[in-house]
């Protein structure tokens, strides 16, 4: 399993626009091999950005690669720089692989 994530710092004030921007658009994620799962987190506030983080869950890297390198990919950041939200820096990207995983369906050992 491979997990993405992007942390954004918005600027406070912004965070209901930001949030209407992701529940509003098109991820085209449900179409793309290997894609398991989707959340938007919302941080801590600080004194001028709330930290929010997407997390993707992948069935691989390779999966998630080719997920950046699609057309849907294109077509969900089609208008990423065309939004009012305002943001302290651009994305912060972080990509981790799964060495241990435990869920409800995990038995004890």
């Amino acid at each position: 399993m491979f997990i993405a994530m992007n942390r954004f710092k918005v600027k406070n004030g912004s965070e209901a626009e930001f949030e209407r921007v992701w529940r509003e658009r098109d991820s085209y994620l449900h179409t793309v091999p290997g894609f398991v799962a989707f959340n938007l987190l919302k941080g801590p506030q600080k004194e001028d950005y709330t930290l929010y983080a997407s997390h993707t869950h992948w069935a691989s890297k390779a999966d998630f690669e080719g997920w950046t390198k699609s057309e849907a990919f294109r077509a969900a950041h089609k208008d990423a720089g065309t939004n009012k939200v305002n943001y302290i820096g651009p994305p912060e990207f972080e990509g981790f692989e799964s060495v241990l995983s435990l869920d409800t369906t995990t038995k004890a050992a």
